[in-house]
């Protein structure tokens, strides 16, 4: 009983910032139609950020966490107007070569200016301690973690339903023509979408750097979990990237207990499952 109730709060946990990592990539699809195969390197770039502000300017990690975000947020936007605007007036397949261009410049840019070794936070708040719950042990900046991407989810999720700038975004995703027509500049909610989805990449990085260590190719493993999230929950729903985010976390944590050499072919195992039997995924429209 113990050792369930200590795997499940665990997947719990890592689930919930599998989530936010998938937070971004579902919204730049919902709102474009578009596969960002570069997202992982978005959230490889802020944990480096995390860690270079951290070090050099001897910042407590959790405060670099704003910075991280306008990292983020302006690798979207430049990301958006010097490569995606222009691959939008192609083919699907441009697309998708596009952003795979744009994962791997980005990637070995990093690897040439910083180096391919691993790197890790040593000192903060939360790094190296835990925290003893009846009859189990948490890392706190897991949990801290996971507290910030659903505090970040429930922001997110608030201003997509509850603000005038929410309904521009849902309206460009569900008919950017008209939406256009209607006086909504569709560039700039692309736009604003790629920046929503760099800056909570980047926060996810930022918050997976106190526990995760840090490479060039990092991103690698994470956008694959977040790929397999997104196509869960159904592309561009922010509900379903959540649920499937927690689901993704127990089923890596509960395969990894007892098959830790292939728990990821359990998560695509379910991913093939629900696409076979679910095509449009769990909350997809």
């Amino acid at each position: 009983m113990a050792l369930a109730a200590e795997i499940t709060a665990s997947g719990i946990l890592m689930g919930s910032i599998f989530a936010l990592v998938a937070l971004g990539l579902t919204l730049i699809f919902g709102v474009m139609n578009v596969v960002n195969f570069a997202h992982g390197e978005f959230l490889m770039i802020g944990m480096y950020s995390a860690f270079l502000i951290s070090t050099f300017l001897s910042i407590e990690p959790l405060v670099s966490l704003p910075l991280v975000a306008v990292v983020g947020f302006l690798l979207g936007i430049i990301s958006y107007y010097l490569l995606i605007r222009y691959l939008l007036r192609g083919p699907m397949i441009a697309q998708l070569f596009g952003t795979f261009g744009l994962m791997l410049f980005l990637r070995y840019l990093v690897m040439f200016i910083l180096g391919p070794n691993p790197r890790v936070l040593y000192q903060g708040v939360l790094i190296g301690k835990s925290v003893s719950l009846s009859w189990f042990t948490f890392d706190i900046s897991k949990l801290a973690a996971a507290g910030f991407s659903i505090l970040l989810f429930v922001l997110v999720s608030w201003m997509i339903e509850r603000t005038k700038l929410g309904r521009a975004l849902r309206a460009t995703s569900i008919d950017a023509e008209a939406a256009g027509y209607m006086g909504i500049d569709t560039e700039k909610m692309n736009a604003l979408a790629w920046g929503i989805g760099g800056a909570t990449a980047g926060i996810a990085g930022g918050l997976l750097a106190n526990f995760y260590y840090i490479t060039p190719t990092v991103g690698m493993l994470f956008i694959m979990i977040a790929f397999a999230t997104v196509a869960l929950g159904g592309f561009g729903s922010i509900r379903g990237a959540f649920i499937a985010g927690l689901i993704v976390g127990l089923i890596m944590m509960v395969a990894g207990y007892y098959l830790s050499q292939i728990k990821l072919a359990f998560v695509y195992l379910a991913y093939f499952l629900v696409v076979v039997l679910r095509p449009r995924g769990l909350f997809g429209w």
